[in-house]
């Protein structure tokens, strides 16, 4: 049986502007933190689905997972944060996980989706990638589950965890930078060590090697920090000035 929980921060519709997907709490965070932080600062209505509650990790317990996850969204200021319960390192392209993932984006009606990148060394980040580009397809489709409103979403894009390849699009995130190493420092089972914790990739430097990662990408544009995002689709624009 798969649970659906939610924490919601605060009281206005459940519509979203932005949606965003991991298998895992703390992988948004990874790949797109401070772009999460730059949207709600703008005021954008920004969501989190986790997909799994991570219970197969080496450090850390579900529940401590959940309390960082919750204070990792307070940090970023996200309107809510969901877990759909799904099984980590089950998830599957079935009927059942694409029908869950596609009800949740039915129901918060974003204008954009993100995704993890479909390469990853990570075996649930590229099942939660296809996972999304099957539930966002079927999300538009009114005879699909027609006990619920079809829904189209706009843009999918999808964003880096472990492996980088070229971006199609990056955004400037040197102003909210910190809020992102904050969201990433609520996650202390994963990426501290301590007593009796368990040596990982996660807690062996790997914050500090995303930092360098995104200040790297930051450097193609002159900028201090950049998050990088691919598209599908070719990117659409009025007009270049």
């Amino acid at each position: 049986m798969y649970i659906n929980t939610s924490l919601v921060l605060n009281n206005m519709s459940e519509s979203l502007d932005i949606l965003i997907f991991g298998a895992h709490a703390d992988d948004a965070e990874i790949g797109m933190g401070a772009t999460i932080a730059k949207h709600t600062a703008l005021g954008y209505r920004v969501g989190l689905c986790d997909l799994t509650y991570a219970e197969m990790s080496s450090n850390g317990t579900v529940e401590t997972r959940k309390e960082e996850a919750e204070q990792a969204a307070r940090i970023l200021g996200v309107a809510m944060r969901s877990n759909l319960g799904l099984p980590d390192r089950g998830l599957a392209l079935t009927p059942a996980h694409i029908e869950q993932i596609t009800l949740e984006i039915r129901k918060h009606k974003p204008k954009i989706v993100f995704a993890p990148y479909w390469q990853d060394r990570h075996p649930d980040h590229v099942a939660c990638s296809q996972l999304l580009q099957e539930a966002v397809f079927n999300a538009k489709l009114r005879k699909y589950a027609p006990e619920s409103e079809a829904v189209l979403v706009e843009q999918l894009f999808f964003y880096f965890i472990n492996d980088v390849y070229e971006a199609d699009l990056l955004v400037n995130v040197s102003d909210h930078y910190d809020k992102k190493i904050a969201a990433l420092s609520a996650y202390r089972s994963q990426f501290i060590t301590g007593q009796g914790t368990v040596a990982t990739p996660l807690n062996q430097g790997y914050v500090e090697r995303v930092e360098a990662r995104d200040r790297l990408m930051g450097q193609k544009r002159m900028i201090t920090y950049a998050e990088g995002f691919v598209s599908k689709l070719p990117l659409l624009v009025d007009r270049f000035d």
